[in-house]
């Protein structure tokens, strides 16, 4: 042995001890890789839950770096009996040399413990938004929606936006708390139309299409109450009237489902073409 790490200091300038230490280093990464395989797969040929598999995968990962972590540094630090000591000097180094790092390590704790979104919810920081799909220590990853799409459907771009963002940018998040969006159709009639009756019509459609959801949104105004003072007084649709320089604009407001908000409008218009193609005293 005394040979061989003689010939490693001969050809590579390395002390004994210091190729002792890598060996060590290497040896406890290698063994805590093997581990996470093996129970990853453990865990892959248990359950076939994509959502259960995504915790485990990220729990795992998340342990086996911390163990990693702890102890390359006892092989390395070995002299430093103070655990305290060691963490104060690795902390105003990152504090100084990666701030922007240490921005979104802090994001992702704020993360993990205030659950601002978690996987699946539909959310909107700064000019971005879409569906996360992925949390990391670094960063969270989004399926873009909107941008150039109408209706907030999917661009099929993934965006990756570092974690620091949820301390500095303002975060919209479409499925806690309320779980519904406000959507409006406006729908533009002639002078010369019969606008009382476009605007029973309209009236009937959107209490056929969308009534069904005020009684869900009325029991998640009052789930979510307990948490911020949320309050409506109607939820119910309804159709305004307003006067523009080139005709009456009936403007339908009802309530839907973020990932439905197209579906719902395609249905309502629909419906609204058949219904006003059968009167000759409206016209767009």
């Amino acid at each position: 042995m005394k040979d061989v790490t003689g010939w490693i200091q001969d050809l590579t300038g390395l002390h004994p001890t210091l190729q002792t230490k890598l060996l060590t280093s290497i040896i406890i990464i290698l063994i805590l890789g093997l581990l996470r395989r093996i129970l990853l797969r453990v865990v892959w040929k248990r359950t076939e839950d994509v959502q259960l598999r995504y915790r485990w995968q990220k729990s795992i990962t998340y342990a086996a770096v911390i163990l990693g972590v702890f102890g390359v540094v006892r092989v390395w630090f070995a002299g430093i009996e103070s655990l305290a000591t060691y963490l104060g000097l690795i902390t105003a180094g990152l504090a100084i040399a990666l701030k922007d790092l240490v921005a979104s390590i802090a994001g992702w704790l704020f993360i993990l413990s205030r659950r601002p979104f978690m996987l699946g919810d539909r959310i909107q920081i700064g000019q971005h938004q879409g569906d996360v799909i992925d949390v990391r220590v670094f960063k969270f990853t989004l399926m873009e929606v909107g941008n150039w799409i109408d209706a907030e459907q999917s661009t099929g771009r993934i965006i990756h936006i570092p974690n620091s963002f949820v301390l500095t940018e303002v975060l919209a998040n479409y499925s806690r708390g309320f779980q519904f969006i406000w959507s409006e159709i406006p729908v533009l009639v002639t002078y010369e139309s019969n606008w009382e009756k476009a605007k029973e019509i309209l009236m009937k459609i959107a209490h056929e299409h969308a009534e069904h959801l005020t009684k869900t949104a009325e029991q998640r105004i009052k789930e979510a109450s307990r948490r911020f003072m949320i309050f409506y007084g109607t939820l119910t649709p309804t159709v305004y009237t307003t006067v523009k320089d080139s005709g009456i604009l009936l403007t339908i407001r009802f309530l839907t489902e973020p990932r439905k908000r197209r579906g719902s409008e395609q249905t309502m218009w629909e419906a609204v073409l058949r219904e006003f193609a059968k009167c000759d005293d409206i016209d767009f």
